[in-house]
């Protein structure tokens, strides 16, 4: 278990526990509505109901969704307006709508148009406008909405001194930006170094990851962060116990680190403990916590450098769980592997 203070440590365990049982599953289908599956214990399936699902079920009353994102227990989706739609659990107003109550049927977050991306974190949510700024709400005691305070917020409140942006990433307690010009900056926890700028201080407001340019695409887990370059190779920092940053070790960096033995990398994700990455051959390579075979290869041992995910070619797109992974294949077919309780 990581170190922290005390409420840290506790919120620690809530998610931990709350990552366990959920992590819901979204996915959009080609007539662009959202599915969902998995724990609802907060709504966060999004059908009206709590009733946990172990197969797909329709969200209720979205159509025209360009984009899914689920965090702990919430769930957010993007329409192809610009509009922000939310729902699940809503403690620390996750969903944005200027209260605290859950909902288990899409609500929208009011005040954000001209969104063109989303993210989630563990507690809390982040959109990219067509302007270059970025917004967050939720939870905030690491700093991870990024304005300067440690204070939650139930509407989206921007994300300061950040313009020219082109990807967000949404980590368990912080948070990531990609710059038009390649860089990355980073905000919110960094006991393990998951905002790679040489130190491990927590930071409530962007710093830049230190060395790293000509970045195309970023991820997150929960405590570590991901960076893949034009040049096809993957960057990795922060918590690495169970090898997800992929270089061989399994100690913590706090800057960023090549990922061992990957080239020509086209897609990658981050999520808990264990990280994947799609070559440009379409194989699927994954590293990291393996507890219940998340990375795919057959095997329940961690492996702290990438390994070939068994049985998958053609692939599209990726995503993963805390526990659990998932691939979209070029044929619309979706598929699973992991945690099922």
């Amino acid at each position: 278990m990581k170190s922290g203070c005390l409420q840290g440590l506790l919120a620690y365990l809530f998610f931990s526990l709350f990552l366990m049982g959920s992590a819901q599953v979204l996915h959009a289908k080609s007539e662009v509505t959202p599915w969902a599956w998995g724990n609802n214990s907060f709504g966060q399936l999004g059908n009206g109901s709590n009733t946990n699902s172990n197969v797909p079920v329709q969200v209720l009353n979205l159509t025209g969704a360009t984009a899914i994102a689920g965090g702990s227990g919430h769930s957010l989706a993007l329409l192809n307006e610009g509009t922000v739609w939310a729902w699940g659990y809503n403690t620390y107003g996750e969903l944005g709508n200027g209260n605290t109550s859950d909902s288990s049927i899409p609500l929208q977050v009011p005040s954000l148009t001209g969104a063109t991306a989303i993210s989630a974190g563990s507690g809390h949510s982040l959109a990219l406008l067509n302007d270059g700024t970025v917004w967050a709400w939720g939870w905030n005691y690491f700093g991870q909405l990024g304005n300067g305070s440690k204070k939650d917020s139930n509407v989206p409140i921007r994300v300061p001194n950040l313009t020219g942006i082109t990807a967000i990433a949404g980590g368990g307690w912080h948070s990531l930006a990609l710059k038009n010009d390649g860089t990355v900056w980073a905000w919110g926890s960094n006991d393990s170094g998951e905002l790679g700028n040489g130190t491990n201080s927590s930071k409530t407001l962007p710093v830049r990851v230190s060395n790293l340019t000509g970045v195309i695409a970023i991820a997150s887990g929960e405590w570590h962060s991901l960076a893949l370059k034009n040049d096809g190779t993957v960057w990795a920092w922060g918590y690495n116990l169970y090898g997800q940053l992929g270089d061989g070790t399994n100690t913590d960096s706090n800057v960023p680190i090549q990922v061992s033995y990957l080239a020509g990398v086209t897609a990658i994700t981050g999520d808990g403990i264990h990280s994947l990455a799609i070559k440009n051959d379409g194989t699927l390579w994954s590293w990291g916590a393996n507890y219940y075979g998340e990375l795919g290869n057959a095997t329940n041992t961690d492996s702290n450098v990438p390994i070939q995910v068994l049985n998958l070619t053609g692939l599209k797109a990726i995503a993963g769980g805390y526990w659990f992974s998932l691939a979209l294949k070029n044929d619309g077919t979706v598929w699973e592997w992991g945690y099922n309780f």
